[in-house]
């Protein structure tokens, strides 16, 4: 079985640091982790739109795709089946919203927040979405 997800990185300044919007999550393990948001693309949206809707849905962040960083794939086993996920990023400018997982309609964020840039390698719960935040740095221009 395929699937394919899409989301990345909305950025802003906060507090004079370039920061990315995060949701925390419970692990199956019981662990807290902090994860980029992402989710599945939607039947005639395009993995951008996708991006941005799951951002928003997520975190509460309006946002706008500037850039494709990196598609990741990977497989996992469910309970009757093995799934190859494809997982599209995106750098995305925020436009407006307040950080929130008020609105997330899978209610599995325990929590959003601004993380800045500089420690996303020691917050990013896993090496790939802490590859796709270190590109993400190099594209700004952000020194870590």
């Amino acid at each position: 079985m395929e699937e394919v997800s899409a989301g990345g990185l909305a950025v802003d300044l906060v507090d004079g640091q370039v920061c990315a919007a995060l949701i925390l999550r419970r692990a199956r393990t019981g662990r807290l982790e902090w994860l980029l948001p992402k989710g599945h693309v939607e039947p005639r949206e395009t993995p951008g739109q996708a991006a941005a809707r799951e951002i928003e849905e997520e975190t509460g962040i309006h946002c706008r795709p500037v850039r494709f960083i990196s598609a990741m794939d990977y497989w996992f086993s469910g309970p009757d089946r093995r799934v190859h996920k494809v997982v599209h990023h995106f750098l995305c400018e925020t436009i407006g919203g307040e950080i929130t997982v008020e609105n997330d309609p899978d209610r599995e964020a325990t929590a959003a927040g601004w993380v800045p840039l500089v420690v996303m390698n020691q917050r990013l719960a896993y090496p790939a979405e802490r590859r796709i935040a270190a590109i993400a740095m190099k594209l700004l221009g952000v020194k870590q």
